[in-house]
C-alpha cells in the first residue's frame, strides 16, 4: 500500500525511525487490537494506538462515565458524564485518527464471550480493574495464540505484562489465581490519574513492540513505583502444568 500526503506527515516521525519507517508503518496500519475496558488503562493505552495508526481497534466497556473517572480516564470530559464508555471512547479515537476504524462494544468480557469477541484480532490490550476479567482475557487470547498485554494499577504503582502465547509466562503463570476480596483497589485505595496514565503508555508501547516485530519482550513483568521513581523487571518462568498455557517449551 502507499501512503497519502496526509499519512506521510501524520506518521512522518515514524517513518524516521529505522525500526519502523514505511515497513513498520504499514503493519501498523494494518493491524487490528482489542482493548478491554475504556478506563485509567484502556483509555491512553487505546489512544496511543490510534495515534500511531493501528488499521482497526474494538474498544469493550459495559460501564458508564463517572464524575469520577475523570482525573484519569482522558477519553472523557465532563459532558459526557452519563454516557456509554465504550462509544464515547470509540468517538473520541476516530476524532483522533480517521484512519481507525474502531468498533464499540458495550459489553462485559467474560469467559464465556472472550474468544468470540478476539478472535481475528492480532492483539489485546486488558487494562480492566477486575481480576476476573483479566483471567478470562488472558485465558482467551492464550487458547486462540494471540499475543496480550495486561496491566494493573492502583495508588502510586503498576505493573504491565506482556504475554505472546508459547514463549512467554502467561498471566495465570505468575498469578495463579484470582485475588482474594481484600486486594488493593482503586475504588478503595485510589489512584494517581497520572500513574494510570503511565502504565497505560507503558502498555502501548509493548502492544505496539510486538505489532512491529521490534524489541526485546520476555517473561518479565515490569512493576513500577512512581511515588519512590523506581522500576525493575521481574522475570517468570513459565509454571508446568499451568491451566492456561500448560507451561511447555519453557525457556
Amino acid at each position: 500500500m502507499s501512503f497519502s500526503e496526509d499519512q506521510i506527515r501524520r506518521y512522518s516521525r515514524h517513518l524516521l525511525l529505522k525500526e519502523v519507517g514505511g515497513k513498520g508503518q504499514r503493519r501498523l496500519l494494518e493491524a487490528s487490537a482489542f482493548v478491554v475496558g475504556a478506563g485509567g488503562l484502556g483509555c491512553p493505552a487505546a489512544l496511543y494506538l490510534a495515534a500511531a495508526g493501528v488499521g482497526r481497534i474494538a474498544i469493550a466497556d459495559f460501564d458508564a462515565v463517572d464524575l469520577s473517572n475523570l482525573h484519569r480516564q482522558i477519553l472523557f470530559g465532563t459532558a459526557d458524564v452519563g454516557k456509554s464508555k465504550a462509544d464515547t471512547a470509540a468517538a473520541a479515537l476516530r476524532r483522533a485518527n480517521p484512519d481507525a476504524r474502531v468498533e464499540a462494544l458495550t459489553q462485559r468480557v467474560t469467559a464465556e464471550n472472550a474468544r468470540d469477541l478476539f478472535r481475528g484480532h492480532g492483539i489485546v490490550i486488558e487494562g480492566s480493574d477486575s481480576p476476573e476479567t483479566k483471567f478470562a482475557a488472558n485465558d482467551a487470547a492464550v487458547a486462540l495464540g494471540i499475543p496480550i498485554v495486561i496491566g494493573g494499577v492502583v495508588r502510586f504503582s503498576g505493573q504491565v505484562l506482556p504475554v505472546i502465547p508459547g514463549r512467554t509466562a502467561c498471566y495465570r503463570c505468575v498469578f495463579e489465581t484470582p485475588p482474594s476480596a481484600e486486594a488493593e483497589t482503586c475504588e478503595a485505595a485510589g489512584v494517581l490519574g497520572a500513574a494510570a496514565g503511565v502504565v497505560g503508555t507503558l502498555m502501548a508501547v509493548e502492544a505496539m513492540k510486538i505489532l512491529l516485530e521490534i524489541g526485546p519482550v520476555g517473561s518479565a513483568m515490569r512493576v513500577l513505583d512512581l511515588l519512590a521513581g523506581t522500576e525493575r523487571a521481574v522475570n517468570w518462568p513459565r509454571r508446568p502444568g499451568c491451566p492456561a498455557c500448560g507451561g511447555k517449551n519453557a525457556g
